[in-house]
């Protein structure tokens, strides 16, 4: 059996100059706590701190960064547990969709998911030999066990892996009753909700009307009129606050397109949405009259805001309507900022109250339009690599493309925006080395002093992501 180690210099320069000061810098911030200010766990886990199923059901069957690989290989999802629409059956034998899933294991080879994944195996099971189908009795046995002992609840884990704080996201018309019930709980762990509105915000996303309608009884209000649609925003953004201790919005918008209408273009534009007779390019318009909307409402209550743009959702149309949104079928596309934003820039960019996170899945926009934005306007801040560049190399190349023009200071450190619990140390751990790895080449270049690198590797790790959201 191949032993399964984890290399103490793993992510650093093979250079032993940057090597040695990037083995500084991060001996004195890898303890540091761990803030995740944007994510998608479960609130219910640290609610009710229940046992986590077998280890398929936690580590495979939820996890669309591991089930996409598998199935763009020829796995089918059924085959891997992963429920479908309609209810028709679908593997539910976790020790068997454990042995495909270590059948495939090398297909993660050199991937960031391998890198997660292994330090979940070695960190947090203690197992010391590699994922292999002879290994995967072994594997399967020692997790499922560990599993079922009060050390491994979630929130013993949340505990062990020094989690300060960390935010999950919900929508608009969810009630947050898991985190109502923390808010009750003697419980000192720290969880928040994220505002998401986009079922009430995107005409496109399947039963709009429903969810508007569903919207509207929650408020009171009268959501057939843009007054009154403004208003139930705002109250579900209060009750966000107030329950759920929410400190951010969330936008996952096809682009980042926004818009600054008047008040009577805005109320024939609503009353289209509202009927169902929508113009060719109206929905775009209304998600961009939206954002400009969200901005003015987070000057208003405080709250951070995010934009998560780019993304072509649901693109597999046979795995769509089988088995529904997040299916690891989602795909980059070009994204443009500079003429997007600027109708909302032209009202709020200069206001330094404002805290507009950007995100891209372009990688281009980052030297060319996002880092000249957010080095320019006070209410702009860059979020870190995300979803496919949460990678050591989108990493490496986030800083060499944004540093020189947005700085470090115009970033919110690192999020790992996943749902996979266990692996939120193993992400921030790449995200300090990384960090770590580029501030020592900065050093061995003479272009950084250590004490200014040992102030921005704690500043990446910590400040900036509490300072950003608000934490």
């Amino acid at each position: 059996m191949a032993t399964l180690t984890l290399h103490p210099d793993r992510l650093f320069s093979a250079d032993p100059g940057e090597r040695g000061i990037a083995r500084a810098l991060y001996k004195d911030i890898k303890d540091l706590p761990i803030v995740s200010p944007h994510g998608h766990t479960d609130p219910a886990w640290f609610a009710h701190n229940e046992a986590f199923p077998n280890p398929a059901e936690l580590l495979i069957v939820p996890d669309h960064y591991v089930f996409r690989m598998l199935y763009s290989q020829g796995v089918a999802l059924e085959d891997l547990g992963v429920p479908t629409l309609d209810g028709s059956p679908v593997e539910s034998d976790g020790r068997r969709i454990w042995q495909r899933f270590a059948a495939h294991y090398h297909l993660f080879r050199g991937t960031p998911s391998e890198l997660w994944l292994n330090w979940v195996f070695a960190e947090v099971f203690g197992l010391d030999t590699t994922l292999t189908p002879d290994t995967a009795d072994l594997y399967y046995d020692t997790i499922a066990e560990q599993l079922s002992s009060p050390a491994f609840r979630p929130r013993a884990l949340f505990e062990r892996f020094g989690i300060e704080v960390i935010a999950t996201t919900e929508g608009a018309l969810d009630e947050l009753p898991a985190h109502r019930a923390l808010g009750e709980d003697d419980w000192t762990g720290r969880v928040v909700s994220t505002y998401r509105p986009d079922s009430v915000v995107d005409p496109d996303y399947e039963g709009f009307r429903d969810e508007l309608a569903r919207f509207g009884e929650l408020t009171d209000e009268d959501v057939g009129s843009w007054k009154g649609y403004l208003n139930a925003h705002r109250k579900r953004r209060a009750y966000f606050r107030d329950v759920g201790r929410a400190t951010a919005t969330d936008h996952g918008h096809p682009t980042a397109r926004t818009a600054n209408l008047s008040e009577r273009n805005c109320e024939k534009l609503f009353a289209r949405v509202v009927e169902g007779r929508l113009e060719d390019g109206d929905a775009e318009t209304f998600r961009a009259q939206m954002l400009t909307e969200m901005a003015r409402m987070s000057l208003e209550d405080g709250m951070a805001m995010q934009i998560h743009p780019g993304a072509r959702r649901n693109h597999n149309e046979h795995v769509f309507a089988r088995f529904g949104r997040d299916k690891g079928a989602d795909i980059p596309s070009a994204t443009e900022y500079v003429e997007a934003l600027k109708p909302l820039l032209d009202e709020f960019g200069n206001n330094p109250a404002l805290t507009v996170i950007l995100f891209t899945l372009d990688e281009d926009s980052y030297s060319r339009e996002l880092a000249p934005l957010a080095g320019h306007y006070p209410a702009l801040r860059l979020g870190p690599p995300w979803w496919f560049h949460d990678s050591p190399e989108g990493m490496r190349r986030y800083r060499e493309r944004i540093s020189e023009t947005a700085g470090f200071y115009n970033t919110v450190g690192f999020n790992d925006d996943t749902r996979a619990f266990l692996s939120i140390p193993a992400r921030h751990d790449v995200a300090r080395r990384m960090d770590c790895a580029w501030l020592a080449k900065l050093v061995a270049d003479h272009r950084l002093d250590e004490t200014a690198a040992s102030e921005l590797a704690r500043a990446l790790t910590y400040d900036l992501a509490k300072q950003a959201y608000k934490l």
